[in-house]
C-alpha cells in the first residue's frame, strides 16, 4: 500500500465540481474521507496563476492533487509543487476522455501508451516522496479486454507505483461526449475485482457508479478501497456517515454489511445535523465574500444536502435565484434553511 494515507473511502476528482469550495463543505460532513481536487494539468500548473490551483484549507487534508499531463519533466515539476503545498499525494489523471485533453496527450488516451505512462509516473516519484497513484478506466475504445488493463498495470506497477483507481467503465474516445462516457458503457465492476484478485500487492480503489454505503461497502470485499463521484456531489448527506463507516475499525465482511448500514447509516444524518454543517461555513462564507467572492461559489455545492426533505425543492430554488446577487450572504442562507423549518 502507498504511503499511510487510508483510501478506503474517497471522493473523485470532478471538474467544476471539487473545488476548494466543495471540498471544504465537504469536510464539515467527514474528517476522514480522501478529497481529491478537480484535475488541473501541467502548463496549468506550470505557467498559469499556481496559487489559484494549489491553494487550499487546512481543513482539507488529507488531500490529493490529480494532474494531467504526459510530459515527464513537466510532470516531475508539479509532483514538486504538489510537496510544497502540503498535499498528502499527487494522482496522474488516464480517464478523462474529452477532445481537449486528448489532444494535449492528456487523459484516457494515454492508455494506448502504457510504457510513457510508466516514464511519468517514474519521473514523478523521482522528484517527491509523498503517494504518486494513478486513475484510469478499464480501457479505450476497441481496447478494452481485460488483459490489455492487467498489461497496463503491470507495466506502471513496475514503477513502484502501488496505488491504481480504477474507473469501471471503458472511455469511448471517439463518438461519445464526456457526460456520455460517464453513463453510456457498461460497468464491469468483476473487470476491476479480477485486478485485485491478479494483484494482491497493489491497492486497487473501485469508481464508477456507485450510490450507496451497502453497495460500497460490498466491494471492499474485493478491492481495497471505494471512490465516489457524482453521489458524494448530488447527494452529499452520503458524506455524514463515511467516517463512522469506513475508518471506525469496522469488521467488514459481507454478512454484517445489512446488519452495519441499517444500525449505523443515518445515525448522524438528521435534518438538525445537516444545517449544523451549513452553519459551520459562515465563517468561511464571509471571509470569501471579504475577498471578493459571491455566495453562490459556495453555496452551490451545498444544494443536493436536503434532498428527499420537505422543502429541499423550496431551499434548491431559493439559492439557485439569490445567491448569485452580489446582496448575498449568510442571511441567505438562513432565509433557505428557514424554508426547511431550520
Amino acid at each position: 500500500m502507498s504511503g499511510s494515507i487510508n483510501r478506503r473511502f474517497c471522493t473523485a476528482p470532478m471538474m467544476d465540481w471539487s473545488d476548494k469550495n466543495c471540498r471544504f463543505f465537504w469536510r464539515q460532513l467527514t474528517k476522514q474521507t480522501l478529497l481529491y481536487t478537480e484535475m488541473v494539468t501541467t502548463g496549468a500548473l506550470i505557467h498559469g496563476p499556481r496559487e489559484r490551483f494549489l491553494n487550499y484549507h487546512d481543513i482539507e487534508h488529507p488531500i490529493a492533487l490529480q494532474v494531467g499531463g504526459s510530459d515527464p519533466s513537466e510532470l516531475a515539476q508539479c509532483a514538486k509543487f504538489a510537496k510544497q503545498w502540503g498535499y498528502d499525494e499527487i494522482n496522474l489523471n488516464v480517464g478523462c476522455p474529452s477532445d481537449r485533453v486528448q489532444n494535449n496527450m492528456i487523459g484516457a488516451c494515454l492508455m494506448a501508451h502504457p510504457t510513457l505512462v510508466a516514464e511519468c509516473i517514474k519521473a514523478m516519484q523521482d522528484a517527491t516522496d509523498i503517494d504518486v497513484t494513478i486513475k484510469h478506466r478499464i480501457g479505450i475504445d476497441d481496447n478494452d479486454s481485460y488483459e490489455e488493463m492487467r498489461d497496463f498495470v503491470a507495466t506502471v506497477a513496475a514503477t513502484g507505483c502501488t496505488t491504481f483507481i480504477v474507473h469501471a467503465r471503458k472511455a469511448v474516445l471517439k463518438g461519445l461526449s464526456p457526460k456520455e462516457n460517464r453513463d453510456v458503457p457498461p460497468l464491469r465492476y468483476d473487470d476491476v475485482y479480477r485486478l485485485k484478485n491478479e494483484f494482491p500487492e497493489l491497492e486497487i480503489i473501485i469508481n464508477g457508479g456507485i450510490n450507496s454505503h451497502e453497495q460500497a461497502l460490498t466491494m471492499l470485499e474485493y478491492v481495497d478501497g471505494v471512490m465516489l463521484g457524482r453521489e458524494a456531489y448530488q447527494n452529499p448527506s452520503i458524506l455524514l456517515d463515511a467516517d463512522r463507516l469506513y475508518f471506525d475499525n469496522h469488521n467488514f465482511n459481507k454478512d454484517n454489511v445489512t446488519e452495519i448500514t441499517a444500525a449505523d447509516q443515518l445515525i448522524d444524518n438528521s435534518a438538525d445535523r445537516k444545517a449544523a454543517a451549513i452553519r459551520a461555513l459562515y465563517p468561511y462564507i464571509e471571509d470569501a465574500l471579504n475577498n471578493g467572492a459571491t455566495l453562490n461559489h459556495i453555496s452551490r455545492h451545498t444544494l443536493g444536502l436536503f434532498h428527499g426533505l420537505p422543502g429541499a425543492r423550496v431551499y434548491r430554488r431559493f439559492l439557485s435565484e439569490n445567491a448569485f446577487k452580489p446582496t448575498a450572504g449568510v442571511h441567505t442562507l438562513e432565509e433557505g434553511l428557514r424554508a426547511l423549518g431550520l
